[in-house]
């Protein structure tokens, strides 16, 4: 069985060779030495090429390829994250649910951690029926229109911000005599989603030809 080192592909040349060669023959070993070297780096390229080429085994930058051709730039990946993070965000992401209502809410919840409103204004278990709806007689709630198929208006929640814990900044909570306070890598803070992201996340779970008005609240 072939590997990948330089002196097992300068045996195997050497071993389909005519018997022209004495033995020892210290120049013709040079040679295949060298022979073997350069096949031993195609070798391992192809190896490392091969490996990219499917998502449980791609790394580097191959791994945002992938990421990039199934998912656009709704998925990239966050600044320090590893590539097994990654992989397994992108595999739960290929096989997450998509193009329904249920679909939209749960992948909201898990990237901001907070339900959202959906109203399908032709859905009468949002606008509201008899005994059915959150809308009715002395009921808030939205106006049904037939005349608005295949579109939702959703209210998304930014998730809440987090600093770093037992440490407060400048005028809330911190300060000299006032409450902790340190000098801190922004790596240690937990920063939150920004609009762009949700919007993205939206757009992912949307099925084709819908629309969905999105407003986002705090």
């Amino acid at each position: 069985m072939a590997t990948g080192d330089q002196n097992d592909m300068a045996a195997r040349i050497k071993a389909v060779l005519p018997p022209w060669f004495s033995s020892p023959s210290p120049i013709l070993d040079a040679l295949l030495a060298g022979i073997g070297a350069i096949w031993a780096f195609v070798y391992s390229l192809l190896s490392y090429v091969t490996l990219q080429t499917r998502i449980a085994t791609a790394t580097d930058i191959f791994l945002d390829l992938i990421a990039l051709d199934f998912f656009g730039a709704s998925l990239p990946r966050i600044a320090g994250e590893s590539d097994t993070a990654y992989r397994a965000r992108i595999d739960q992401e290929i096989l997450s649910p998509r193009a329904t209502r249920a679909a939209l809410s749960e992948a909201l919840v898990e990237l901001t951690g907070r339900a959202p409103v959906i109203f399908e204004p032709m859905r009468p278990a949002d606008t509201g029926s008899y005994n059915d709806g959150g809308a009715g007689y002395a009921v808030g709630g939205g106006w049904g229109d037939l005349s608005l198929p295949f579109q939702c208006f959703v209210t998304a929640y930014l998730p809440v911000q987090n600093g770093i814990a037992n440490v407060a900044g400048w005028n809330a909570g911190g300060g000299y005599g006032t409450g902790p306070i340190e000098y801190a890598d922004l790596a240690a803070m937990s920063f939150g989603v920004t609009d762009a992201e949700i919007n993205a996340t939206i757009a992912a779970i949307m099925p084709a030809a819908s629309i969905a008005w999105t407003r986002i609240s705090n």
